[in-house]
């Protein structure tokens, strides 16, 4: 399978082609090249998303009705939002970026169901998280669902909170694109989060791992509380185990998409993983953390086999941020804090 144009496989790209692919995709393609087990996918490339956009640029402006908007201006976003969305989610696909991504769908997996990702160019960057802003589309089935859903995560960039997002950070709409992620569909009996530090304490000695039984999302969107457990990052001590009432699950439609679906009693109370589980998620989580050279937030899924794959590593964002940050400007004289509290005068 070889890249195009408009394509690119997992194993052809990586973190230096966050411009092309965007932060999602640079990261699948990094895991893949370093041996991280990740389900197979390719992305749509930013080219394609460019192509759509400067077509609709001849019609009616796009970027500039975005760079005009005020980010305290809830009505007006809320106006141009719903202007772009439509208008992105409607436009006619370039017929070699459809023929790309059809030809590129069906190497990959035939008829079999597949996630539908977006990428940002701004997305998971090591200075800010563009994460959860545009959308993700789970057990898309069948070649025309997957055009459908590419154009929907290209019209998310366009969404209330990605617009508000750029304003309030003034982030220029000339270096903003969608590149989209098309990746087979996990059948997870398990999934959720890994932390290789401590999201309550910043405690880098320690992994915290997140889960609950079916698909990722009931834990991503917050409709379930997981079970949680600290392990020792080095020793694979279990210093915490947090076991919730995880009273739903997120399991794929027979007709595509996901439904919710109610535990069985005899799971609800049930650890979802296994000490062996989280010992090789502890594993996992310290390589991909040594691969990136700092701590990662890191999505993860066990299926019907056993299997962990890997969804998603993005850099933690919380402390590090908080550890950029510095109290105070520092003096050439440690006493000045001092003179200055007491008004003193040298």
């Amino acid at each position: 399978m070889n890249s195009t144009e408009h394509i690119g496989w997992f194993a052809d790209i990586g973190l230096a082609d966050r411009a092309s692919v965007g932060g999602k995709a640079g990261s699948l393609g990094e895991l893949t090249r370093a041996a991280i087990a990740v389900p197979p996918g390719f992305v749509v490339r930013t080219k394609a998303f460019h192509h759509v956009v400067e077509a609709l640029e001849r019609e009616a402006p796009v970027r500039s009705l975005v760079e005009a908007l005020n980010a305290d201006d809830l009505g007006g976003i809320t106006a141009v939002s719903n202007t772009l969305k439509m208008r992105v989610q409607n436009a006619p696909l370039p017929r070699a970026v459809e023929r790309e991504i059809l030809g590129a769908h069906g190497a990959l997996c035939g008829d079999a169901p597949v996630a539908v990702r977006s990428s940002a160019t701004t997305e998971d960057a090591e200075d800010a998280s563009f994460a959860g802003l545009q959308d993700t589309y789970l057990w898309v089935m069948g070649a025309e669902a997957v055009l459908h859903h590419v154009r929907a995560c290209w019209a998310s960039l366009y969404s209330v909170t990605s617009i508000a997002y750029r304003r309030k950070h003034g982030l220029p709409e000339d270096g903003v694109a969608m590149a989209v992620v098309v990746q087979k569909m996990v059948d997870a009996r398990t999934s959720g989060v890994m932390f290789t530090r401590s999201p309550l304490t910043g405690d880098k000695s320690v992994i915290t791992v997140e889960g609950a039984w079916g698909l990722g999302s009931s834990v991503v969107g917050g409709e379930v509380t997981p079970d949680r457990f600290v392990i020792g990052k080095i020793t694979g001590d279990i210093s915490t185990r947090d076991i919730s009432d995880k009273h739903i699950e997120h399991r794929p439609a027979k007709a595509g998409g996901v439904c919710e679906l109610s535990v069985d009693n005899a799971r609800r109370k049930l650890p979802c993983l296994s000490d062996d589980e989280l010992q090789r998620l502890r594993e996992i989580g310290r390589r991909i953390e040594r691969h990136y050279g700092r701590p990662q937030d890191i999505e993860w899924a066990i299926d019907q086999s056993g299997a962990i794959l890997i969804l998603q590593s993005r850099p933690e964002t919380v402390w590090s941020a908080k550890e950029r940050k510095p109290v105070a400007k520092p003096k050439d004289d440690p006493l000045h804090h001092v003179m200055t509290i007491f008004g003193g005068r040298r």
